[in-house]
């Protein structure tokens, strides 16, 4: 077990805290997600309240060690000040002289969230500047990882930064709830057991299919991954997105599945397109060249909501069409809709798929909504990520 928030005294104390603050903004700089902002409340409100100095930090985006204003995290420092009512104090950046010397002057219940890791090379290659997390870890007096959607990476910030905290490296609320959650109910399943997997790369989920196929009795493969299968099983794909390179592998795991009698579910129909009209076809028909796959069709909805009704425990991961278009989010839309209605546990696993709950206002109606979809995928896959295994026992 590792160390918690509630265990470490924190009154008068430097709280160093990592949190996900990787939001989407629009073109006016605007937040057009605030779900990993809220998600890091509890443990933030949590150290205010017991009078500690909370020192936030965060990624946003790629700028690839360099500073690009286009990634300041002042948008999100503005908007976290109006979900607190309190101000949050915006650091120039996130270490040297004129930062160590705004953190001397900060009192215990004040806040300051420090300009984005990522404006430093140190953070993403550690190995590139090894005085990068010494020099955040002298900010804090203990250290808070509450940032689960970054779990899988090797950052300075996330596995470095915790040597400088041999006896005060803890997890936050969201952490270990996400933990929890994932161990609980994905790890250790209520049978039958089923997986809802979408997304346009197989590549990246080839991993996490191997590492269900150990647990699950059904899996429903949708999204663009599903061309790559369906080709490798014969059916002509047009022009969808298909990843050649990985065919031998989606045989591979088909036959895996076939061997281990688990039940492998692909769309029954699908909605295509040429770009100027859309239609519905069977899945076995084929799709012609020049057109290509965009989302499931209603007879894969409703054939697939029938069985998924008999699980006791669903996982899903990644939509099942392009979601962002609304010719295609018809297929991710009622699926979402429909499980949201089942008496199942169901796990939504981080990324487009909490989007697409979120746009129809549904994220009361799940068991978990995990804020990382990486890191759920990884976690799933090796049942640890760096991120938790260099905290406190």
């Amino acid at each position: 077990m590792k160390l918690s928030l509630r265990d470490l005294d924190i009154k008068g104390k430097k709280v160093l805290m990592r949190v996900d603050f990787n939001v989407p903004l629009n073109q006016s700089g605007e937040i057009t997600d605030d779900t990993r902002i809220r998600a890091s409340l509890p443990s933030i409100k949590y150290v205010l309240e017991q009078g500690g100095i909370l020192i936030l930090m965060s990624h946003l985006g790629r700028p690839k060690g360099k500073v690009d204003p286009q990634y300041s995290l002042r948008p999100v420092a503005q908007y976290l000040s109006d979900l607190l009512e309190e101000e949050v104090l915006l650091a120039p950046d996130c270490v040297g002289t004129d930062v160590e010397k705004i953190v001397k002057t900060l009192k215990p219940g004040e806040i300051l969230l420090l300009e984005n890791l990522r404006f430093h090379e140190g953070e993403e290659h550690p190995e590139e500047d090894l005085g990068f997390a010494k020099k955040l870890a002298a900010l804090g007096d203990v250290y808070v990882d509450d940032a689960f959607a970054a779990a899988h990476r090797n950052h300075a910030s996330i596995v470095d930064v915790t040597h400088y905290f041999p006896n005060a490296s803890a997890m936050g609320f969201l952490m270990e709830k996400e933990i929890a959650s994932l161990s609980q109910i994905v790890l250790n399943p209520t049978h039958p057991f089923f997986a809802i997997i979408g997304g346009a790369k197989i590549g990246t989920k080839l991993g996490v299919l191997s590492a269900l196929a150990q647990k699950i009795d059904g899996i429903f493969i949708g999204g663009g991954m599903a061309f790559t299968f369906l080709k490798a099983m014969g059916i002509e794909v047009g022009s969808s997105i298909c990843d050649n390179s990985k065919l031998a592998d989606a045989r591979a795991f088909l036959q895996t599945c076939k061997e281990k009698e688990i039940k492998v579910h692909f769309p029954k129909d699908l909605v295509i397109t040429n770009d100027e009209k859309i239609q519905i076809i069977l899945t076995d028909d084929g799709i012609k060249q020049g057109w290509k796959g965009m989302d499931i069709g209603p007879q894969t909805v409703e054939e697939w909501t029938k069985l998924l009704n008999k699980g006791e425990t669903i996982f899903w991961n990644g939509p099942m069409g392009v979601f962002e278009e609304p010719s295609f989010a018809h297929g991710t839309h009622r699926l979402a809709q429909n499980l949201a209605n089942m008496s199942a546990k169901v796990i939504i696993g981080g990324g487009d798929s909490i989007a697409a709950v979120n746009q129809m206002k549904l994220e009361k109606k799940f068991t978990h909504l995990s804020s990382g979809g990486g890191a759920s995928l990884e976690f799933i896959e090796f049942g640890h990520l760096p991120g938790i295994d260099h905290l406190t026992k």
